[in-house]
């Protein structure tokens, strides 16, 4: 899992894969409309390295990008985080992983980082925006501005004692009681020049994926639009994580004709292998290639 990640380059911009973990999920519960038939259609880029031999499992991975632009270090994302209670999973229960080494590694320390870019709020995208120390949870990029959607931050912003804010009380608001935290409104729009968050709603409430913007060139940061490469064939494949389907697919879609329309590169946080590729037509239906 250590091996070094490519460097993409998209206009002036770098882009470079932290990966945390990678996990397998059975296909008939990750997609409640699996077609098998589907999957065979597909094994001829669909590799080893995205479904096992048998075709019972995808493979899956939890990844952090980072973008260096202008002279500023951006994370997008921040996965699952080290020693935190989530004992509704045991993929992201009290985890300790060697992320900040391999964050050390990608030449990146949490210090240098100026800018969070936060797609939304779940488990495996917030959970290294802070770290443990002496027993308090605090901001692991001290000097950074952690940005996310207000969507969602209202909606995991629940009473006391309510399931749905475990991950927000460790993960979300330690930086915002440390005032580093910065909201994206509803119709999302440009942060800063060159970076815009776009609604893609349906994952879940507040759920934005990222534009980032450099000398004519799109690098698109997808978020959990999808959570699989056979998605960009079969877009009406919502996982089962998505809290409202409907609205995923209508993201999904929209997502992949602006991708496919504007030649981005596209950076996942969950495709295994390199987790980055491009979206382009194929008749009536849309194919993905990785980079």
């Amino acid at each position: 899992m250590d091996e070094q990640s490519t460097i993409y380059r998209v206009g002036d911009a770098t882009v470079t894969r932290v990966e945390e973990q990678r996990f397998q999920l059975n296909t008939g519960k990750l997609f409640a409309d699996f077609d098998p038939a589907v999957l065979e259609e597909h094994r001829g880029w669909l590799t080893n390295a995205h479904v096992d031999e048998a075709g019972e499992n995808f493979l899956l991975s939890v990844n952090t990008w980072v973008v260096r632009i202008g002279g500023k270090i951006i994370l997008v994302d921040t996965a699952s985080g080290n020693h935190k209670n989530r004992p509704f999973s045991a993929l992201f229960h009290q985890l300790n992983t060697p992320w900040l080494e391999r964050l050390e590694r990608a030449g990146v320390k949490p210090e240098e980082v100026d800018l969070v870019l936060l797609t939304h709020l779940h488990v495996d995208h917030v959970g290294w925006n802070t770290r443990l120390v002496d027993g308090r949870w605090v901001p692991t990029f001290p000097n950074a501005r952690y940005v996310f959607s207000k969507i969602e931050r209202e909606f995991f912003d629940t009473p006391a004692g309510e399931s749905r804010r475990m991950v927000f009380e460790d993960s979300v608001l330690p930086v915002i009681e440390a005032r580093r935290s910065e909201e994206i409104g509803p119709d999302g729009g440009e942060y800063l020049p060159g970076i815009r968050f776009h609604p893609t709603p349906g994952h879940s409430a507040g759920h934005m994926s990222i534009e980032i913007e450099s000398a004519g060139a799109h690098a698109f940061f997808s978020g959990d639009v999808w959570h699989h490469p056979i998605q960009v064939c079969r877009p009406a494949w919502s996982s089962v994580f998505c809290a409202d389907k409907a609205r995923a697919n209508l993201s999904r879609q929209w997502f992949i004709d602006l991708t496919a329309d504007t030649g981005a590169t596209v950076f996942t946080p969950h495709f295994a292998g390199t987790s980055a590729g491009v979206v382009s037509r194929a008749g009536d239906s849309f194919m993905w290639q990785f980079l």
